[in-house]
């Protein structure tokens, strides 16, 4: 008899993007007349930059040479890409991180994912609430989350941090002490960003608790506050408490290509003096074979004078798109937020509907798309988020549809 791990059984009902893409094909076989625009996954929409295409192409004309070929890339990823984000990234915001403590992997969604690995199967993990709902689900297939209250939406033994209008969506300290602490700044799903003296609070609450971060910063490069920060490094301490997570999708639009790095000090260390680093690194040669060269090579392209100016181009049509939304439905009578330093507006459903409610309802009477909010987390029941990483006259078409909706 085949034995299963058990931990994936306690999954309730499938990933949340998985469930709205069998909604949305339901819908759309019954309905094949409707033309469905699709604001609720963040998947980008424009092309990959000149600079990235070119890099691209002088890449792969590489690969067909003896001499230039590559084959498996070194574990922590090519030199030429590490020492470019560590002068580009880094060294631009003042944060002391080397070229050597940037792995390279495939996106920010395995390794946020992969992280918890490296940590003991009691760990306390707190989250905020809503959040990306792979922060808790990989915790639960580690078998570390507890027993799940179908009522509640609520697992036992893990620490939510509501994050909701009443504290501007970020969380407060919890009253029990987490191990392990996950930070997603500016935020997904709310859209809320993090300002730099809070982050040093947490920075601090997490050394004088012996926690460690997980910052999620795959949404700093649409940071468009002075006093927001782009990094937890920003922070003093955070080499000491903080592993930073960051992806190329969304400043340079590699959903498609995949491609993304984790920070990790070499200052971080265990309770016994075990450096994270070192574990982190033990994994990442054992279970990834690193990120194509090709890829690589496109990624130091983004950091280029061309990439940088070409994917703020990039950046800026999403954020249009986000002040298209917020201001829209403002003006309809919505309650919304976010939309400033981050491609994600959080509004509130109307008429008191559920989040799925709300879904079905504008899907089947505006063809729209969206994510509900209760998909995040209990604190997310009553909202629902919208992306803006559609076109812009689909964006438009969109906010027109969804305030002609009678309630």
């Amino acid at each position: 008899m085949i034995k299963v791990n058990e931990d994936y059984l306690k999954l309730p009902g499938s990933y949340l993007f998985s469930t709205i893409a069998k909604k949305v094909a339901a819908f759309s076989d019954a309905n094949p007349d409707k033309r469905i625009i699709r604001l609720g996954i963040g998947d980008v929409t424009q092309p990959l930059c000149p600079a990235v295409i070119r890099a691209l192409h002088k890449a792969v004309d590489e690969m067909a040479a003896a001499e230039t070929f590559k084959g498996y890339a070194p574990d922590l990823g090519y030199s030429f890409l590490r020492e470019t984000i560590a002068d580009k990234v880094y060294k631009k915001l003042g944060a002391d991180i080397s070229s050597d403590e940037i792995f390279i992997s495939d996106g920010a969604k395995s390794d946020s994912g992969n992280i918890q690995e490296i940590f003991a199967k009691d760990v306390k993990v707190a989250v905020c609430d809503p959040v990306y709902p792979v922060y808790v689900d990989t915790n639960v297939m580690a078998g570390r989350t507890g027993i799940y209250d179908e009522s509640t939406g609520l697992w036992s033994n893990v620490i939510y941090m509501p994050c909701t209008a009443d504290n501007d969506y970020t969380p407060d300290f919890p009253e029990e002490t987490p191990d392990v602490i996950y930070l997603c700044f500016p935020n997904n799903p709310t859209g809320a960003a993090i300002k730099k003296d809070r982050l040093q609070q947490w920075v601090d609450y997490a050394i004088k608790k012996k926690a460690v971060i997980i910052y999620d910063a795959a949404y700093e490069a649409y940071i468009s506050e002075e006093d927001v920060p782009h990094s937890v490094y920003e922070c003093e301490g955070a080499r000491e408490c903080a592993i930073e997570i960051r992806s190329f999708s969304k400043n340079a639009g590699f959903t498609g290509l995949r491609l993304g790095y984790t920070v990790i000090p070499k200052d971080l260390k265990d309770e016994n003096g075990n450096r994270l680093y070192d574990l982190w690194a033990r994994r990442h040669g054992t279970k990834f074979n690193g990120a194509p060269y090709i890829v690589q090579k496109a990624g130091e392209a983004v950091y280029s004078d061309e990439g940088i100016k070409e994917t703020n181009a990039q950046i800026a049509y999403y954020m249009k798109n986000a002040g298209t939304i917020y201001e829209g439905l403002k003006s309809a009578g919505y309650t919304v937020s976010g939309g400033v330093n981050a491609p994600y507006i959080w509004l509130k459903t109307p008429d008191n509907m559920t989040s799925w409610e709300f879904f079905d309802h504008l899907l089947e009477k505006a063809n729209v798309v969206g994510t509900p909010g209760s998909g995040f987390g209990p604190s997310g029941e009553g909202y629902f988020r919208l992306t803006a990483f559609g076109t812009y006259e689909n964006t438009v078409e969109a906010i027109e549809r969804i305030k002609s909706i009678n309630f």
